[in-house]
């Protein structure tokens, strides 16, 4: 089948795990931007209101964590975007998402014949880190790599945007709270747009050159927790531009603290797991390339945060809670 191309680049039928997510919004919404057809599977159909009226944009209802339905998603399309992950949970839940589907991934794709596919795995991944999640995202980074696929890694910092559950959280709990008790408050973290993560995605599928590689997504600036969680306060207004002071908790408090947040109903705010990622900054290597060697100048907080932060009152605090006890 011939494909229509776009400035001179041949159009790609991507199929993105993970695209009715905060990143996989934006990740869809610059594919079919860029003149790309792209397929949506859920298992829900009502998550999928935010991109399933985007033109060229096909929505699925199946689970992708079953190798037969990966299969037959695969069927018509040229390459793959993985997105699909988990913050919080069992050390069976973070295999099950981070090593088990990628291991499903690579045997519906060598079985179905298409190669092509873009990882987005996360900054801290290494075999030997602190938490679960670090090291279940290195293990399901190995597996995609010893497939023998046309594999390109991307290692996003922490992600911020106007839907994040980050900088939106820190600001919705200082318009409650008159003091923020914060575990981990020293740990240094170089926060990259969502929307620069998505530029990157979506350049690594159009780039053969990026076949190999791993690329580091992060942030011209570097912040500890704590100053992110007063700079959240002040570019949302909160006493006057001023942010709530941060009391910065013994790890053995904060370990407590994510403990019985735990073992609150629905998804925790920081669990244990959380607080071990927290041993370690979310650095980059400076041994991999970043968002430059894509041609992408990233975005600082400073920049874009204060203009999604800064509009918001009570009905709009409602709604985004709303919001995210339905997700």
């Amino acid at each position: 089948m011939i494909r229509p191309t776009i400035g001179g680049m041949l159009s790609k039928s991507v199929l993105v795990l993970g695209g009715t997510g905060f990143v996989g919004r934006h990740v869809c919404e610059q594919l079919v931007r860029a003149g790309h057809r792209v397929t949506v599977p859920t298992r829900r159909r009502d998550r999928a209101a935010a991109v399933q009226t985007l033109p060229g944009l096909t929505v699925l209802q199946a689970d992708v964590h079953d190798e037969a339905a990966l299969r037959h998603l695969l069927t018509g399309h040229d390459a793959v975007v993985n997105l699909v992950a988990v913050l919080h949970g069992s050390a069976a839940r973070f295999e099950h998402v981070h090593v088990q589907l990628p291991q499903r991934l690579a045997a519906a794709m060598q079985a179905s014949g298409v190669r092509r596919l873009v990882q987005v795995s996360a900054l801290g991944a290494d075999a030997q880190g602190p938490s679960l999640y670090q090291r279940s995202k290195a293990r399901g980074e190995a597996v995609l790599q010893a497939a023998g696929l046309e594999l390109t890694l991307l290692r996003p910092s922490v992600i911020f945007g106007a839907e994040d559950r980050f900088l939106n959280l820190f600001a919705d709990l200082q318009q409650l709270a008159p003091l923020m008790p914060l575990a981990g408050s020293g740990t240094r973290f170089a926060p990259v747009w969502v929307v620069d993560v998505a530029a990157a995605v979506v350049r690594s599928i159009e780039q053969r050159a990026t076949i190999g590689q791993t690329y580091e997504a992060f942030g011209p600036e570097t912040y500890t927790l704590a100053e992110l969680v007063q700079r959240a306060g002040q570019w949302a207004g909160v006493r006057g531009g001023r942010g709530r002071p941060v009391l910065p908790l013994p790890r053995w408090v904060g370990w407590l603290q994510a403990l019985a947040m735990e073992l609150l109903p629905g998804e925790p705010l920081m669990s244990r797991d959380n607080l071990a990622s927290m041993k370690v900054d979310n650095l980059p290597s400076g041994q991999l390339p970043g968002l430059q060697a894509l041609g992408i100048s990233p975005a600082a907080p400073s920049g874009v945060a204060p203009g999604y932060l800064g509009h918001r009152g009570p009905r709009s605090r409602l709604n985004g809670w709303r919001a995210r006890s339905q997700a």
